[in-house]
């Protein structure tokens, strides 16, 4: 049985590059989907110091199974699943590795985009179906067309620039950015919806923002425009997007998040062809997951050294 203090990974694996971080830890892997019920258990069996976040949440329960616990580090950016009151309550540490990710999202952004745009997925059946339809499809083209950013951080910044690239006029609501992308003009929420072709979420989910897009948000957009969300599912009311994509408020959407996560079948989306789904992989790259698990083990590491420089000396 190890005598080092542990570390609760709420995930199967972790980049051998972090786990090299954190050698002097033991490290206690919850599996592919853990539930609350199974991080309560292994906090209970091995009370931890920390806990490094991939899946699933850590809410009040799991954190008073805890009681050693200093430090919450998110494997990414989005620390929503984590009650972050309670923990400043106990004085739990929560720390997050922003842009650790955000080339590979923006990168999945684009891909959304453009498969949307050019209907990859559509033609590709199509013409495994037998159809030729060279004669009859014609494209979206992005040059001239507006790009609207929700959310201007690390991963919309890049967006930007890659739409500006495109030939795309791009403009953004943030109230928060100090400084915008070259090119890239600030505006309000309602005037963004009404000018893009293209709308895309990069902002991390809040009280203030749950569920933004909902009916009223969608009325606004312009018709036969493009939803991508490769943020938080809880940034969309679904059955209002889902209403959306059937009525042909939009003409199509791509989403690599969702309220509820993982998504099972049946579901509202499998049945609306005008819709591109992923599992909430858009942060996941063989160079992401070494920046986020090597990211994340470096906060666990400098709040728990902190701790141990301001210990008492013994007697």
């Amino acid at each position: 049985m190890s005598h080092k203090p542990t570390i609760i990974i709420t995930g199967s694996d972790l980049a051998q590059e972090a786990v090299d971080l954190l050698h002097a830890y033991q490290l206690i892997y919850a599996g592919r989907q853990p539930g609350e019920a199974d991080l309560i258990a292994l906090c209970q069996q091995h009370n931890p110091l920390a806990i490094i976040v991939r899946y699933g949440k850590i809410n009040e329960r799991v954190m008073a199974a805890a009681p050693a616990l200093r430090v919450i580090a998110k494997h990414g950016s989005g620390i929503d699943v984590i009650d972050q009151a309670t923990a400043a309550q106990r004085g739990i540490r929560v720390l997050a590795a922003p842009g650790a990710n955000a080339a590979a999202v923006a990168e999945h952004t684009w891909a959304l985009i453009l498969a949307c745009a050019k209907s990859v997925i559509t033609l590709d059946r199509r013409l495994r179906e037998g159809h030729w339809d060279k004669a009859r499809h014609k494209s979206l083209e992005l040059e001239g067309r507006t790009l609207g950013l929700i959310g201007l951080g690390a991963i919309g910044g890049r967006v930007a620039k890659v739409g500006a690239a495109f030939g795309m006029q791009v403009i953004a609501y943030d109230p928060w950015a100090k400084q915008l992308p070259e090119g890239c003009e600030a505006v309000e929420l309602a005037t963004l919806l009404r000018r893009a072709d293209v709308v895309s979420l990069h902002c991390p989910l809040t009280a203030q923002n749950q569920g933004m897009i909902d009916r009223a948000a969608l009325a606004q957009f312009k018709p036969g425009a493009m939803l991508i969300n490769t943020a938080r599912g809880g940034l969309i009311d679904e059955e209002a997007l889902a209403e959306a994509l059937q009525d042909g408020t939009l003409r199509c959407a791509a989403l690599d998040s969702f309220a509820q996560e993982p998504l099972s079948a049946p579901n509202r989306w499998q049945q609306l062809d005008n819709l591109i789904l992923s599992p909430h992989i858009g942060g996941v790259s063989d160079t992401s997951y070494v920046k986020m698990g090597c990211a994340a083990a470096r906060n666990v590491l400098s709040v728990l050294q902190e701790d141990a420089a301001e210990a008492p000396s013994p007697v």
